[in-house]
């Protein structure tokens, strides 16, 4: 693969993904301006319950295919059924639990309705991860931009009736249907879809042609296989999850719904932040790094070196951007209202350069067996940071949560860093 096409795929991807976070960006905006501090901050926390129940519904299902396929090529075709009965007896389990959660947890009517409508957006999510699978297996990386990006446009627009229709009487109920009935859509398309890699339809990148010699007769799999290896993958989702957006679901129940979503808006700039790691890591790079833990152990090798020094340098960037344009950044788009967002802000971003840095080093860690050993580490640093959030945010508010969480991710790159050094790589190819 030549350098230029390299450029070329992550410029496109980079620009899809750029396009999707603008949309995501500027919906959070019109929310924070239409439901106020308050109910941005009630809206939110319901949707960051469900959101950290989407990857147990798929259970990893996208990062175990990617695995799988990069280690077995053609023949990894014999998982494929199996794995659709796991995913749809999982996600029917999830589903369940989180109505269970909604009608009989310590919630008050406003956020029970909340989660039970928004259950649906578990749907959603379960379809955008195996189709972006199937879609980065097969390099189609036009569609995946597209297919990722619809959500972000659909809401976008929904929310932006919505304030044109219910001007300054939007409800985080209005808000939660609009959200359902997009994340209901985007399951039904994307389920036309998949249905075609249940039928073995599938132009798999990296491996060849499909011939006899790839494709000699393997035994079945069964959901237990299934389950025994893609548990890694749905549980790093979870404790990603957990450790990242924690801190708004625990303002909301011990500072309240105003402080959730104030912090919240904070929180929006971040994402967008992290967006350019995600795309390079996430959408262009997992499914080589596969191959090439698997095949070319060199070119593995300087790819986590020269990634390390880039993803420190542009993370140091991106610090000081934030430092220099967050006052003015929050003021302008989410109204004096929000102003309290600056210091966890300016906290957060002292983390930047930290979680750049790990989320190359940590590329390293979903190949071959390591899967399991970066699973705990996730584990560790989202305990820590539920931990860190109960003892700071009684006494600090969002200050606290912001600290949590920079704490959190100097945890988790340190236990990466030693990982990669003395378990992926062996001790002659120590990095700093």
């Amino acid at each position: 693969m030549s350098r230029f096409y390299s450029v070329k795929i992550v410029s496109l991807l980079w620009f899809g993904s750029v396009l999707g976070a603008a949309c995501a960006f500027l919906t959070q905006v019109l929310l924070a301006r239409g439901l106020g501090p308050a109910g941005l901050g009630s809206f939110v926390s319901a949707l960051g319950i469900v959101t950290m129940l989407a990857p147990l519904a798929s259970f990893g299902m996208g990062g175990f295919w990617l695995k799988v396929f990069g280690q077995e090529g053609w023949r990894a075709i014999r998982w494929v059924r199996s794995s659709f009965k796991y995913t749809l007896a999982t996600t029917f389990l999830v589903l369940t639990a989180s109505l269970t959660w909604a009608l009989l947890g310590p919630n008050d009517a406003s956020t029970r309705d909340l989660l039970v409508v928004l259950s649906t957006f578990l749907l959603g999510q379960v379809a955008i991860e195996l189709v972006s699978a199937k879609l980065q297996l097969e390099e189609r990386y036009l569609a995946l931009t597209l297919w990722q990006f619809l959500p972000h446009l659909l809401r976008l627009l929904l929310v932006s009736m919505l304030v044109l229709v219910m001007a300054n009487v939007m409800t985080p109920w209005s808000v939660a249907f609009a959200y359902a009935l997009i994340s209901l859509g985007i399951f039904i398309l994307g389920t036309f879809y998949i249905r075609r890699l249940y039928c073995g339809q599938l132009n798999l990148k990296g491996h060849g042609e499909l011939s006899a010699s790839n494709n000699q007769p393997t035994l079945p799999t069964s959901i237990r296989q299934v389950a025994a290896q893609s548990w890694p993958f749905g549980l790093a989702g979870v404790f990603y999850l957990i450790y990242f957006q924690s801190d708004i679901i625990l303002l909301k129940y011990i500072d309240g719904d105003k402080s959730a979503g104030i912090y919240n808006s904070a929180f929006a700039i971040m994402a967008a932040v992290y967006l350019l790691p995600s795309v390079i890591y996430q959408k262009f790079l997992l499914p080589k790094i596969h191959r090439w833990a698997h095949c070319d152990r060199d070119r593995f090798y300087q790819v986590y070196r020269a990634g390390n020094w880039m993803m420190l340098k542009l993370g140091l960037l991106s610090m000081l951007a934030i430092w220099l344009l967050a006052s003015w950044g929050v003021q302008f788009f989410f109204g004096d209202s929000y102003i309290g967002a600056v210091l966890p802000l300016s906290i957060l971003s002292l983390g930047v350069p930290i979680r750049f840095v790990a989320i190359n080093v940590g590329s390293s860690l979903v190949t071959q067996e390591h899967m399991r050993r970066k699973v705990w580490f996730m584990a560790v640093t989202a305990f820590l940071n539920v931990a860190l959030n109960i003892i700071f945010i009684p006494k600090y508010g969002m200050s606290g949560a912001a600290v949590a969480t920079v704490i959190s991710d100097i945890l988790l790159l340190f236990l990466y860093l030693y990982s990669a050094n003395y378990h992926v790589f062996t001790k002659r190819e120590v990095v700093c």
